[in-house]
């Protein structure tokens, strides 16, 4: 490592969300009630442009916060906005959070967008963004996704699919399209500005049934096409494949990676593609590691590929005993700082890290 911090949270903590000023923003989601919404600083460390040596403070401290009555299972910062999204049991609809003033330290709700046959419905996945107005894409089924305007709750969009699949995934590639990804690993792609419905984007891998998967899309520049976003499929079961949306027939490479327990259970399931470091990505949600990868050598061949790091500070600092060791439930990437990443895991352990990367060409 060239840097490690940990901060110890009082409950499990599925969630990590980048927020306005460099400010990160954490829930938890463990208990029935009395979930809290933390938005931490970052230690000094972290916010400088340039390693500045040794630094007295080496902690994340908390700036505010707030309680949900239902675990937080989904948690997004609204851009260019003081309001946070949050989704979770037992039903797909959303609650709005103001982060309040300098003067106060409370995260408070106030509101909820409710969502047409939300009951019996898992809970929604969601994506925001603020291109025209702060807006939120939410949906827990393929054919149950919408857009919804946060501050005015007025819906903006609805998909129509005959399909009504499980989704496991959602995001804007800009303010227009949309990507959905399926627990399938079906992906579907969608125009707001036309009403022909959802387009299936890639097919699934011939894989067994029984995988789950998810997905991970990266932002290029500001100003590039929305085909120019490469998405990353993971299933349950170590199998991601690459895929260039310019070219939705063909895989641009596929990959095994190594997990200790093949078909287990995906509801952490997470990978994430590197900001600031071409072709690098990370997965999380097999047991207490983050696996790196850097993928510009990958081909369609499928075969075994060797991480470029792994951190393992989650499952050696877990209890000891009968306790299970931890799961890491979420992880994100710095967005300026190439090789920095945070990473939750069930324990309410958080860290944040920066590896020594040997390869000059980084």
């Amino acid at each position: 490592y060239r840097d490690l911090h940990t901060f110890e949270l009082q409950a499990p903590t599925r969630l990590i969300e980048w927020a306005r000023g460099d400010r990160v923003c954490v829930a938890g989601y463990g208990q029935s009630d009395g979930n809290e919404i933390l938005q931490l600083i970052p230690p000094p460390t972290l916010l400088t442009k340039e390693n500045q040596g040794l630094c007295p403070e080496r902690d994340f401290k908390v700036e505010c916060g707030g309680f949900s009555e239902r675990p937080v299972y989904s948690l997004k910062y609204v851009p260019d906005t003081s309001l946070l999204v949050t989704s979770g049991p037992p039903d797909s609809s959303l609650q709005v959070w103001q982060v309040s003033a300098e003067d106060s330290d409370v995260i408070k709700s106030v509101s909820t967008i409710a969502t047409e046959d939300g009951t019996g419905q898992s809970w929604a996945k969601i994506a925001t963004i603020s291109a025209r107005a702060p807006w939120v894409l939410h949906g827990s089924r393929l054919d149950r996704v919408q857009i919804t305007e946060v501050e005015s709750r007025k819906n903006v969009y609805t998909t129509t699919s005959r399909g009504s699949e499980e989704l496991s995934n959602l995001a804007f590639l800009d303010c227009n399209t949309l990507l959905l990804c399926c627990a399938t690993g079906r992906l579907c792609l969608a125009d707001i500005r036309q009403r022909q419905g959802l387009v299936e984007a890639v097919s699934v891998p011939s894989v067994p049934c029984s995988e789950q998967w998810c997905m991970g899309t990266r932002h290029g520049a500001q100003g590039l096409e929305p085909s120019y976003h490469p998405v990353a499929r993971l299933s349950s079961r170590g199998l991601l494949t690459l895929t260039d949306l310019r070219k939705t027939s063909e895989l641009l490479a596929l990959g095994k990676v190594r997990i200790p327990s093949p078909g287990s259970g995906a509801e952490f399931l997470c990978v994430s593609w590197a900001p600031a470091l071409e072709g690098y990505l990370a997965i999380s949600g097999f047991d207490g590691t983050v696996h790196v990868y850097d993928t510009q050598s990958w081909d369609s061949s499928g075969r075994e590929a060797e991480p470029i790091f792994v951190h393992k500070g989650h499952a050696f600092g877990g209890a000891g005993g009968s306790r299970d060791p931890p799961l890491v439930t979420a992880h994100t990437w710095h967005l300026q700082k190439p090789r920095t990443l945070l990473s939750a895991a069930s324990d309410g352990s958080l860290h944040v890290w920066d590896w020594v990367q040997p390869c000059s060409k980084c």
